[in-house]
């Protein structure tokens, strides 16, 4: 399996392939983005989109990744992923080259239980747990 950025210039050609992939992610982010945001961010180069394609260039699946700079370091935060079988240890590697290409020195995410077991095998370790409340 290939991961690969998808250029700002392609993004909206390529968004009605991927929107799938990525409103599976949606259903468990509780309304942090809409479909129509995430299409917004990454079509106008705020966010990173990424695919995973197999070895006959099928589309398995997307990514979306935000750049954030703190002061000591530059993190690429996985805001939404969908696909199936797109996370191993190969995909994973690649993953992390694409984010180092573009600066970034630690990857995070916010994920649900099951697939944080996923990611303590790729080195992940918790580093907080977020909660949040309407106000």
């Amino acid at each position: 399996m290939k991961i690969q950025h998808v250029p700002v210039a392609f993004a909206a050609q390529t968004w009605g392939l991927v929107q799938d992939f990525l409103a599976e992610s949606q259903q468990y982010a509780q309304d942090d983005y809409t479909l129509d945001q995430i299409q917004m961010y990454v079509c106008t180069g705020q966010w990173l989109l990424l695919v995973a394609t197999d070895d006959a260039q099928k589309l398995c699946g997307a990514m979306t990744v935000e750049f954030v700079n703190k002061p000591t370091k530059r993190v690429a935060f996985v805001t939404g992923t969908g696909g199936k079988f797109i996370i191993n240890e190969d995909t994973f590697k690649q993953l992390e080259n694409i984010c180092r290409a573009n600066g970034a020195t630690t990857i995070e995410c916010a994920t649900r239980d099951s697939v944080a077991k996923l990611l303590v095998r790729f080195g992940f370790t918790e580093k907080y747990i977020i909660l949040g409340v309407s106000i």
